[in-house]
């Protein structure tokens, strides 16, 4: 997954109407503003409620569904081997969100101030904020990649991770 290829699906969901932010490794490297390790596929939240205008723009452009997570997320992947892990968000008034997780009854936080903009190849696209990439990693051993996200945010913001 390429800056580009980023762009061209950013490019996409707002062609649908439909509103996005990057999250996982992509979304930290649009924090920081520049790529700084390679990517195997791009991880987007998005409205539940607009998901069957995003999912059939993807469709449009060739992503089909390979797994159903479904309310928790699902991904899809291109012939070119493109892949997007999709997460669906229930927004509430007040700009936050939730979105459901495998353990019914606990859904993971969203608050309205973790949707922020980062830059992908120089454009300004919609993320997540540093606070929130690092509660999402945590729970689980890091692997390589989230030791590497992780050192960049504490880099570039400052801030406390717990590896």
């Amino acid at each position: 997954m390429t800056a580009e290829d980023v762009l061209s699906i950013v490019a996409l969901a707002r062609q649908a109407g439909t509103d996005i932010w990057i999250g996982g490794g992509w979304g930290i490297d649009a924090l920081v503003g520049a790529q700084t390790r390679p990517h195997g596929d791009l991880d987007v939240m998005h409205r539940q409620e607009q998901e069957p205008a995003l999912v059939a723009a993807l469709a449009a452009a060739g992503f089909t569904e390979t797994l159903d997570w479904r309310p928790v997320r699902f991904v899809v992947a291109h012939a070119d081997g493109l892949e997007i892990d999709l997460h669906p968000l229930v927004f509430a008034e007040d700009g936050s969100a939730e979105q459901s997780s495998l353990e019914p009854g606990k859904p993971f936080a969203y608050p309205a101030s973790c949707f922020v903009t980062g830059t992908v190849g120089g454009s300004a696209v919609p993320c997540l904020s540093a606070e929130q990439q690092v509660y999402f990693h945590q729970g689980y051993d890091p692997r390589d990649r989230d030791l590497h996200d992780m050192a960049q945010l504490r880099d570039r913001f400052g801030i406390a991770t717990h590896f």
